[in-house]
């Protein structure tokens, strides 16, 4: 059992939500899932990528809101694919930047391992021509933030 763990506030759906989460990354997976009396579950422990989360089913009180979301590094183009059109499906959101919502509300940030060494690159003109690409799209594109870092984007 980890000792500190990010504890998210869901109205409920909490633990269909982590199931629906830990189905998506390695080392992932479900821990401990409390229901009182065969109720639906109150308290849900699972990590997802080796990080420890909580699902908290507290009802209406609080709202989850993008001050609060998960980020996942990728490595190819295949996974951010992938996970975008996991989380974006039956009722999620897409946003900008490599944000998105999924169907309970939960924000996550899903961008490429390509980007953040564009970024830490020496050359800052071309990590601005990155970052300017990367603000146009919604689902971030790792060949078109290449062409851009490198001068030939259109």
């Amino acid at each position: 059992m980890h000792r500190v763990r990010t504890c998210l506030w869901f109205e409920r759906g909490g633990a269909e939500a982590a199931e629906f989460y830990v189905s998506l990354l390695p080392d992932s997976q479900m821990e401990t899932v409390l229901a009182p009396d065969g109720a639906e579950p109150l308290l849900v422990n699972f990590t997802l990528a080796g990080a420890p989360y909580q699902i908290l089913n507290g009802g209406p009180h609080f709202k989850l809101t993008e001050a609060a979301s998960i980020s996942v590094l990728a490595d190819r183009q295949q996974e951010i694919d992938r996970l975008w059109a996991a989380l974006t499906a039956d009722g999620g959101e897409e946003s900008q930047c490599g944000w998105l919502k999924d169907r309970w509300g939960l924000s996550w940030q899903i961008y490429p391992r390509a980007l953040l060494d564009m970024q830490a690159s020496d050359d800052q003109v071309a990590a601005e021509r990155a970052r300017q690409a990367m603000y146009s799209m919604k689902k971030l594109d790792i060949a078109a933030l290449d062409a851009a870092f490198a001068g030939s984007a259109s």
